[in-house]
């Protein structure tokens, strides 16, 4: 059983950058991978970037990866986002999870709100 917490959303203006970080509490098996993922408003939840816990090894994909960042800190079991060159579209709710795929992660957080708009 694993407690996620988000925090560090916000409102940024357009190029600005924000800095996410998902809390992590409870049981974690070394082979946990924990990812951030983003729901815009009347959409599905995506994936944007996904760390292993073990190794640090990460994945973003294409549309995010020349901009977002992730990050952690074992020893606080903590995973960060740093967002950069935020666009409006960028906006909505962030969550972390334990998994990489939206459809097979548990434990998710009660997310974070991001609004990009000047």
């Amino acid at each position: 059983q694993l407690h996620l917490v988000e925090s560090g959303g916000g409102l940024v203006q357009p190029g600005g950058s924000l800095r996410l970080s998902c809390v992590v509490s409870g049981s974690i098996d070394e082979y946990y991978s924990i990812g951030w993922f983003h729901q815009a408003p009347g959409k599905e939840r995506e994936g944007v970037s996904c760390i292993g816990m073990s190794d640090g090894s990460t994945y973003s994909p294409d549309s995010v990866k020349d901009r977002f960042k992730i990050s952690r800190d074992t020893a606080k079991m903590t995973v960060f986002l740093q967002m950069d060159s935020l666009k409006p579209e960028d906006s909505g709710v962030y969550y972390c999870a334990a998994g990489c795929a939206a459809a097979f992660a548990q434990y998710w957080g009660q997310g974070t709100q991001v609004t990009v708009s000047s």
